[in-house]
């Protein structure tokens, strides 16, 4: 259990004990302060808050005119909380190396790929070229591999990147809190961490190898980067992966618990869909356990109904017409592009390109040594380029926002 210095510089605990200093309730109040999410998982999925009763009353089956009443509520609070704006974004995959086993995922440490890491000045040609499109905010994702990932490598790219693209999140493996402090001193703002399925049971399956068998470690991520100072905060699940009413009330859950621990940051939420060919290493989707379109848009307008103010973000997984038909109903972030494999804009990085095999290096053939690119994370569905997706955004009688983060607003 963490200590109360851990839990944050704003702990005022003598006021909190005399406001609380009797009753069962009072006592019980403390006890959930100082309990993690990990910890409070199971209970408050068993029994929910009023809100998270509310959000699973939202996603019992609906027909039609209930659920386009759903989307036009949805389309209110977005636009009396968000206004008319998309905010546009890119990621930029720094690594492929990973040492653990996903049986979901591209980049699982067993599956036999061309991996690179970038070099920073590598990192620096693909921003400049994501720059050059108009993109001033980008997210850096990467595996998880200490040896790779290693200590100070991702400050070195926050420090290359900061001069001209001003918004910069993290989509990489959990930390320490101490080392979150130091990477938004380096000017990190945003992080994202996807628990990736809520059912513990099912994550145990398909984590086999490497760090992110430790479920509360991950789960427990959002609190950790919380207290280092990130106060743009992201979560999700991977919806495919178990049954997605199950993995949608853990997710409203995660949020409810969020906005009351973790106060003073802006939350939002991702929904990324397990596709046949996202990854599929060693993973068969099940259709039983799909979210599919109709799905898709009930959960979004249930969780615009009952968080109203959180952010939420649709990838290019998602293919033109879908991401076009969820503009209006409750998304405020959307990737204007995206390529999945580290060089996968300007075709950096093939010089140190090299093969594994179940985690280890195999020699190319000399013919192919300097050729060969990286293997990517999954195929996107949206092939558009940014100008196109800002005139489908325009084309909806939104605005394309480029940079939010201070006074002076880029907007193409």
């Amino acid at each position: 259990m963490e200590s109360p210095a851990q839990k944050g510089a704003n702990w005022a605990f003598p006021a909190l004990v005399r406001r609380f200093r009797t009753g069962t309730a009072r006592l019980s109040f403390l006890i959930s302060y100082l309990m993690s999410f990990s910890e409070e998982l199971s209970a408050l999925t068993a029994h929910p808050s009023p809100l998270v009763r509310r959000f699973m009353s939202l996603l019992e089956p609906v027909g039609d005119a209930r659920l386009e009443a759903m989307a036009q509520e949805s389309r209110r609070l977005t636009r009396l909380h968000f206004g008319r704006t998309i905010r546009l974004f890119a990621p930029i995959y720094l690594s492929n190396e990973c040492i653990n086993n996903c049986k979901y995922c591209g980049f699982s440490r067993d599956n036999p790929i061309i991996r690179t890491t970038l070099t920073v000045d590598e990192v620096v040609q693909e921003a400049r070229y994501l720059h050059g499109l108009g993109l001033r905010s980008i997210l850096l994702v990467a595996g998880e591999h200490p040896k790779f990932v290693s200590d100070g490598y991702i400050q070195k790219c926050l420090d290359a990147l900061h001069p001209f693209i001003p918004s910069l999140g993290l989509e990489i493996g959990p930390l320490p809190d101490d080392r979150y402090a130091e990477i938004v001193h380096h000017g990190a703002e945003q992080l994202a961490v996807y628990q990736e399925t809520y059912d513990r049971e099912v994550y145990e399956t398909l984590h086999t190898a490497g760090m992110k068998k430790n479920f509360n470690w991950r789960l427990d991520c959002p609190e950790r980067a919380y207290q280092g100072g990130f106060r743009r905060i992201q979560i999700g699940a991977l919806f495919g992966l178990a049954p997605w009413r199950r993995e949608a009330v853990a997710l409203a859950a995660h949020l409810d618990y969020l906005q009351k621990h973790c106060w003073k940051a802006a939350l939002s939420v991702a929904f990324p869909r397990m596709r046949p060919y996202a990854g599929n290493y060693e993973y068969e989707p099940d259709p039983e356990l799909m979210l599919d379109d109709r799905h898709f848009v009930q959960l979004m307008t249930a969780l615009r109904i009952c968080f109203p103010k959180i952010g939420m973000s649709v990838s290019t997984r998602e293919p033109e017409p879908m991401r076009n038909a969820l503009m209006h109903l409750g998304m405020t972030h959307m990737s204007a592009i995206a390529r999945t494999e580290p060089g996968g804009y300007t075709g950096v990085g093939t010089a140190t390109a090299h093969l594994t095999v179940r985690g280890n290096v195999v020699d190319l053939p000399e013919e192919k040594k300097g050729q060969c690119k990286a293997t990517e994370q999954f195929e996107i569905s949206d092939q558009r380029s940014p100008e196109q997706v800002v005139c489908a955004i325009r084309g909806a009688g939104l605005e394309p926002v480029w940079k939010d983060w201070d006074s002076g607003l880029d907007v193409v």
